[in-house]
């Protein structure tokens, strides 16, 4: 304040600028206290930016959080290594060694989990979980007897023999069990211990046991689950090719065949999913157009059953009919228009409420990949649900699992949504509509004062109007 009495306002705006900066570094450095040298060196390099760039709904990351591996997610999110995971994905791809949910409930020493969980143990447990990501993918079929270096910055062995695959001392349950352009990874039967984790354990053990000795744990076997494998279903059927394979080559313009007997190798009755969730919308209520526009305006109901049908899942963003009802009959009448605005609400991927949530919440920003290529779907978490687009033209999720099969899952929007490169296009092209007509009205208004102008010279009267002057 006395730099502003004194007139010296520049001086103060710098001061000002300069504190701000140093007290968000330093609440930056205090919640990164708690992490490793490679770890703080990831979020650091974050510092810079001033937004978090949205992680694609294919990534490998998002696909852990919803794979038989959950619990080694949790582990994850309570070692506060997602971010510093996201910025290696950012970079490369990752190869991630996974144990199943049974080995961390059941088969790791109770002892060991202890020690885990314990906040004083939070490097260890980093240090633990880095020790199974790799920072280059390796597939099944690229396996080999080598060594590769973890985040950890510990050597892990790879090794074959006999057509069993291993690494370090587990062996590898599901090879290539889950499989996305930034990543891969494979299931095995134990945790990988490092030797400087096992070194940290033995002597937090020592500790423990020379205050207060630690009793065996009580296992109540009612709660042990049987690990009896089910027999295996066809609706473990995974496409071999992309979900736009199953596409007709014009969908907007030629309908694709219904599907039936001898055109291929159809895993399930897509026909009777597709008209059961129509059914569904209609009798939900408030969902009567687009049930009108799938199945009398357009071939989309074809077009979806025959995607089931091959075996693909699918998510409709189905907006309501207040939403709908806000389009022009110039919108809908546009060949091809209904199809389009369709297929951008439609994801090539099987989503719930709780998935899409779950994924918001935990990365901030989520891409969803759309049947209307190349366009995306940007999903963040807003009061407590899914909001989807950017700005006024955003959509929030209004009614959740309307619909949900399996194979098909059905959610309710409040809003239209369209591509950020349409609404920029639509922006622009009302902007130039506007400075035409502003033209023609100056146009117009100067053809009429010259006429005016050349009235009063006539009559000797150009005296009295300024403008003619």
């Amino acid at each position: 304040m006395d730099c502003l009495r004194s007139g010296v306002l520049g001086l103060c705006l710098v001061v000002l600028i300069v504190a701000s900066e140093v007290s968000a570094v330093q609440k930056v450095e205090k919640s990164s206290s708690g992490l490793s040298s490679d770890a703080q060196a990831s979020v650091g390099s974050t510092l810079g930016s001033s937004s978090q760039p949205a992680i694609s709904s294919n990534s490998v990351l998002v696909a852990l959080l919803d794979s038989h591996y959950t619990e080694l997610a949790e582990l994850v999110e309570k070692a506060l290594l997602l971010q510093p995971l996201e910025e290696v994905v950012g970079s490369s791809n990752i190869t991630i060694f996974a144990p199943q949910n049974a080995v961390l409930e059941r088969k790791l020493d109770p002892e060991f989990k202890q020690f885990l969980h314990e906040p004083g143990n939070l490097k260890s447990l980093q240090k633990l979980l880095m020790f199974h990501v790799v920072p280059r993918r390796i597939v099944a079929e690229q396996w080999g007897n080598k060594v590769h270096q973890t985040l950890a910055k510990d050597g892990l062995r790879l090794s074959e023999k006999g057509g069993k695959k291993s690494v370090d001392l587990a062996s590898i349950s599901h090879p290539n069990a889950v499989i996305r352009p930034d990543g891969v990874i494979h299931g095995i039967d134990k945790m990988l211990i490092p030797k400087s984790v096992q070194d940290d354990f033995n002597q937090w053990r020592r500790e423990a046991l020379a205050v207060i000795p630690q009793g065996a744990p009580v296992v109540d076997p009612r709660n042990i689950k049987s690990t009896k494998k089910a027999a295996s279903t066809k609706d473990d059927y995974t496409p071999e090719h992309s979900i736009y394979y199953a596409m007709a080559s014009a969908p907007s313009l030629a309908p694709a065949p219904a599907p039936g007997p001898g055109t291929g190798h159809h895993w399930f009755d897509g026909e009777a999913q597709v008209k059961d969730f129509i059914h569904t919308l209609v009798h939900y209520g408030g969902y009567n157009e687009l049930a009108d526009i799938l199945v009398n305006l357009t071939s989309l109901a074809t077009e979806v059953a025959k995607i089931v049908s091959e075996g693909y899942r699918v998510t409709v963003l189905a907006p309501n009919d207040e939403a709908l009802g806000k389009l022009t009959t110039d919108q809908l009448s546009e060949p091809g228009a209904p199809e389009q605005i369709v297929y951008y609400h439609i994801i090539p991927e099987y989503q719930t409420e709780e998935s899409m949530y779950n994924a918001v919440r935990r990365f901030g920003k989520i891409k969803y990949d759309t049947l209307r290529v190349p366009h995306k779907i940007t999903a963040t978490e807003a009061d407590g649900t899914v909001l989807f687009g950017d700005g006024e033209h955003s959509a929030h999720l209004y009614d959740h699992d309307i619909y949900i099969d399996g194979r098909i899952s059905v959610q309710g929007i409040d809003k239209v949504l369209y591509p950020a490169e349409e609404i920029k296009k639509t922006k622009g092209r009302k902007l130039e509509e506007e400075k035409t007509q502003v033209k023609t009205t100056n146009h117009t208004r100067g053809r009429l004062l010259g006429a005016v102008c050349g009235l009063f010279e006539r009559v000797g009267g150009i005296s009295f109007v300024s403008s003619c002057q």
